[in-house]
Parts: C-alpha cells; sequence; structure tokens
C-alpha cells in the first residue's frame, strides 16, 4: 500500500468552486481500481490550502488512474483554478 498526498493552493475566487469539483469527482476516485480511500483536507489557517490524501493499493495502480482520460480531464480542470503548483508525495508507511 501507498499514501498519495497532494499540496495545492487555489486563488482565493476558486476555493467554493473546488470544493463542489471534488466533491462530484470523489466517489469516481474512490473506485478506481486500486484506490482504498480518498480524502480532501482543508488547512486550518490558509483556507485556500488543500490537500488530497488518497491510499492505493501500489503505485502502478496509482500510475494507472494518473494515465486514465478521467484524472487527465479532471486535473486539467483542477490546475485552471491554482495560485500556485502543486506538489505531491507519494509515501509508504514505516511503523
Amino acid at each position: 500500500m501507498i499514501v498519495r498526498i497532494v499540496k495545492m493552493i487555489f486563488k482565493e475566487e476558486e476555493v467554493a468552486s473546488f470544493q463542489s469539483f471534488f466533491q462530484q469527482r470523489q466517489a469516481q476516485i474512490k473506485n478506481f481500481e486500486g484506490c482504498h480511500h480518498v480524502e480532501l483536507w482543508q488547512d486550518k489557517h490558509h483556507a485556500s490550502t488543500f490537500f488530497t490524501y488518497s491510499i492505493w493499493q501500489s503505485e502502478e495502480h496509482l500510475n494507472a488512474y494518473r494515465q486514465s482520460p478521467f484524472f487527465k480531464e479532471t486535473w486539467q480542470l483542477t490546475r485552471q483554478k491554482f495560485a500556485d503548483k502543486a506538489k505531491a508525495w507519494t509515501v509508504e508507511k514505516v511503523y
């Protein structure tokens, strides 16, 4: 199992739009083969900063998702709302 964490900073005027967009797509992400869990987190002190937290069966499953037409469309529409470039980490639980 791997965990994918993506940090995104949005233009202030795009925050509500992004939250709605993510809510519409969350179930489809969760139902993608190899995805065990997906959440959206919002920074408590910076309302325009969000993190996605997802758990994947393997890096191969994550990469298959990232190559899918669904992801490409979702990412294209999401990044138009960014105030800064996204950052991503793929990690494994140690303990």
